[in-house]
């Protein structure tokens, strides 16, 4: 089987797990626009694959082979076993996505992009699949150039973009955990929870908790709140200006990025 097919069968797979779940265990009440907003969400999947797919000849795995038979970035020049290499470049590559997602909430170019994630007005499975293309074109460039410098084996890249697809999709989800569950999982994996508070309306919230696979990362950075100051029930989620229907549209989450280009435009000029 090819790695495309089996990373859609897990996509999938999780997708309906977890959808499931969040329709007879919900850990909030669903608002209004739950059916558009998954049509949208899950829509730009589709538009986020087939960009890739235009623009790039290989992407992420493809790019690891490539350089790990070349012998080229760190682990080129270490003679480790394979399984401490595999260990040890998921480790990594979690914390080099760490990063990039600091830097699109504190560069604003990237911030532009990144709002379309945060505009959804409520957190469920299908949020931690809603990225605007561009967003996405950007970030396979960074896992470039973060394997380059890696080396990493193709079976580790791919191992940590299921995990990452997989968490991703587990972290945003509506489900409620027990207190105890919860507790215990988020001290090494980031929870339904702990992610929720990400997208939080206030600042302060926001600006926290950017984890998508371990945890460790912002509790070692300091970036890490454990519960919501209104808590769960109560936090206003999305972005205080875009409090309606509008994110749960498809046209218009693609053309947030650029209405708000030309608003500093104007006001400049």
């Amino acid at each position: 089987m090819s790695e495309g097919f089996i990373r859609l069968s897990i996509f999938a797979s999780v997708l309906l797990v977890l959808g499931l779940v969040e329709l007879f265990h919900p850990r909030r009440e669903f608002g209004r626009y739950k059916l558009r907003r998954w049509i949208t969400n899950l829509s730009l999947v589709g538009v986020d694959g087939l960009v890739l797919r235009l623009l790039f000849p290989i992407l992420a795995v493809g790019v690891a082979e490539y350089m790990h038979t070349q012998g080229y970035g760190l682990f080129g020049l270490l003679d480790w076993p394979f399984w401490l290499e595999l260990v040890i470049s998921v480790i990594l590559l979690d914390l080099a996505i760490y990063i990039q997602h600091v830097a699109t909430h504190k560069i604003p170019a990237l911030w532009l992009l990144h709002q379309v994630h945060h505009a959804d007005t409520e957190v469920d499975v299908t949020t931690g699949t809603r990225f605007h293309p561009l967003e996405i074109v950007l970030s396979m460039l960074y896992k470039f150039v973060v394997i380059a410098l890696l080396g990493p084996s193709a079976l580790a890249v791919f191992l940590f973009e299921v995990l990452l697809n997989v968490f991703a999709m587990f972290s945003h989800a509506n489900i409620k955990l027990s207190g105890t569950v919860d507790d215990r999982l988020r001290k090494i994996i980031v929870t339904p929870d702990m992610h929720r508070i990400h997208h939080s309306t206030l600042m302060r919230e926001t600006d926290s908790n950017y984890g998508f696979n371990l945890s460790i990362w912002d509790r070692l950075f300091g970036t890490y709140i454990e519960t919501p100051e209104l808590g769960h029930d109560r936090m206003q989620i999305g972005l205080t200006p875009y409090q309606s229907e509008k994110p749960s549209r498809l046209i218009w989450s693609l053309m947030l990025p650029f209405r708000q280009i030309k608003r500093v435009l104007r006001f400049r000029g």
